[in-house]
């Protein structure tokens, strides 16, 4: 999968879909691993890669992150999205803890950060051109490329993970 794109104009159709990606993801991701056993979330998808656990960990912190952008976007002129390294976050304390608490995270969080973008793209006037100062690409990034850009995080994330996934004889025709 190629990297995102920040320099695309995002239509309305196209970011509806982006949602639709983020709603869906816990759906998809739980038809990956359901199934799976305990040692197979620690493979990964190629040698010296975050295993499936902490994909599915790094997917949590992120998207938490990635909604409280949404919001800071919505409701600050001036916010700023701070620069955070995910391989120290993911390679943390928790890094062994189990998939589940992450999973019921994602679950929630892509629930309720959904609905929020569907109620952005009802006004896409008033929303989707809000932005801010992204520091670690040092421009600014509006609402609607931080909705495309979850949505693609998220499909990116879950490719990896269904990589590794595969190679474990619980998959089934996902």
């Amino acid at each position: 999968m190629s990297g995102f794109n920040w320099d695309k104009d995002y239509s309305l159709e196209e970011l509806l879909q982006s949602v639709v990606a983020i709603k869906e993801l816990p759906n998809k991701l739980a038809r990956i691993i359901n199934g799976l056993p305990v040692e197979d979330f620690a493979k990964t998808y190629r040698p010296n890669s975050w295993n499936i656990r902490q994909l599915i960990q790094h997917i949590a912190e992120s998207h938490m992150l990635g909604y409280i952008h949404t919001k800071q976007i919505i409701h600050t002129s001036d916010y700023k999205i701070p620069i955070y390294s995910p391989d120290d976050w993911t390679g943390g304390l928790d890094k062994d803890f189990n998939h589940e608490a992450a999973y019921m995270i994602i679950l929630g969080l892509h629930q309720r950060w959904s609905l929020l973008m569907l109620e952005c793209l009802k006004q896409p006037d008033v929303y989707l051109a809000k932005s801010a100062f992204h520091l670690k690409h040092q421009k600014m990034v509006s609402l609607a490329q931080l909705i495309a850009l979850y949505a693609w995080h998220g499909d990116h994330h879950l490719e990896q993970i269904l990589r590794a996934a595969q190679e474990s004889d619980s998959v089934k025709n996902i």
